[in-house]
């Protein structure tokens, strides 16, 4: 593999796939549903699709068509990443409206939209009478983790090519790391194992001391639950953890997205018909503000469900570790094995199973909008380790 192929790591069999498509455009499909789990590569192998759509030479990964498909500057390509908690009907009708354009330079008009599966009821309908009725040059690529209908509608699914992508190797990851990115290969085989083959966590883990330390902390919780108390604090500690995360991550980017808005609606400026150019600012600084306090919802949420996937990764070594302590398994957590059988010492395989679904409906709640201190409680009380 080489050109833009080289982004889609572990992936051999979907490259031949889209590499097919790209090669026969009578054998193209006008939509296109990518699954996997998180980490896998979705939307980095729907983007590199779409720049070997759009290049002469099938994604060298040098022309100008590649270059800016990749940046996310082509003029044909139409990326939706959703900031906030879904997709809803006033952006999937903006996607309707792009999808009946021509290309403009390019050979398709491409959309993707990522986390396809925070589409509301209104939004997947009007993606679905999209691709229903697409028009001759333009590709949909949606992004989902998984083909259940709690993912993605069944009529859309129908409509679409599957391509299925799988866990990248560890050993994969770690190459990546090593070829890519510069890192040292004993730190890069560490993060790899550590993200459980999750690319963008390991890059994460192997550039960010900050990430590393927040991952130990996460680890830590399940022996350290030996007292109501000590899980009163657990549950501060990760919901702490997750404000902090999101004040980091917002405060910057909020203050200068709301003076960039006032800036261009002439906030605070004077002259003749200033006042009228700047009438109704308030309401649209108050659209802003609603998007930014969605956006940190998401973002904290997001922190909450690596450290629940984390603690489910654990509880799951333990189960592997009680049932089967002879076999050579691969464990989530491969450096926690110690804390992992002290867990299955201590809690055995029917302790795990519990467990692990405390932990999933934990993650359940919290996408039901229920309080996060209040979930994160009731979780670690679950937790709590027997006398």
């Amino acid at each position: 593999m080489s050109g833009v192929w080289d982004r889609v790591i572990g992936q051999p069999a979907v490259v031949a796939e889209l590499q097919a498509a790209v090669a026969d455009t009578t054998a193209m499909t006008h939509a296109w549903l990518f699954t996997g789990p998180p980490g896998s590569g979705r939307s980095v192998a729907a983007r590199a699709f779409a720049a070997a759509l759009q290049c002469p030479d099938g994604g060298d990964g040098t022309c100008h068509a590649c270059r800016t498909v990749l940046a996310g500057t082509h003029s044909d390509i139409t990326v939706i990443d959703p900031e906030g908690l879904s997709i809803g009907a006033k952006e999937a009708r903006e996607l309707v409206f792009i999808a009946g354009r021509a290309p403009s330079q390019g050979r398709w008009q491409v959309i993707i939209v990522e986390d396809a599966d925070r589409m509301t009821e209104h939004a997947a309908n009007a993606v679905l009478k999209m691709i229903e009725e697409p028009p001759s040059r333009t590709v949909v690529m949606l992004c989902a983790p998984s083909l259940h209908p709690d993912d993605i509608k069944v009529t859309i699914r129908s409509r679409c090519r599957v391509v299925g992508l799988r866990t990248p190797a560890v050993d994969a990851v770690a190459d990546v790391l090593v070829r890519r990115d510069g890192v040292d290969p004993a730190l890069a085989a560490w993060s790899a194992g550590a993200s459980g083959g999750h690319v963008g966590r390991a890059r994460r883990l192997a550039r960010d001391e900050e990430a590393r330390l927040s991952r130990k902390a996460v680890l830590d919780i399940p022996l350290s639950l030996v007292s109501l108390a000590a899980c009163l604090n657990a549950a501060d500690d990760l919901v702490g953890a997750a404000q902090e995360e999101t004040d980091t991550a917002t405060d910057a980017l909020d203050a200068a997205e709301t003076e960039a808005l006032k800036n261009s609606l002439g906030v605070g400026a004077r002259g003749p018909g200033v006042a009228a150019a700047s009438r109704g600012s308030a309401g649209q600084l108050k659209e802003l503000e609603r998007r930014q306090k969605v956006r940190a919802t998401r973002i904290g949420r997001d922190s909450l469900d690596r450290a629940l996937v984390d603690l489910a990764g654990i509880y799951r070594d333990a189960l592997v570790l009680n049932s089967a302590p002879a076999e050579p398994l691969p464990l989530n957590h491969p450096d926690r094995r110690a804390d992992a059988q002290e867990l299955a010492r201590r809690i055995g395989a029917e302790g795990a199973l519990r467990r692990i679904e405390a932990v999933l409906a934990c993650r359940v709640a919290i996408e039901q909008n229920v309080k996060p201190q209040i979930a994160m409680e009731a979780l670690t009380v679950a937790l709590r380790l027997p006398s």
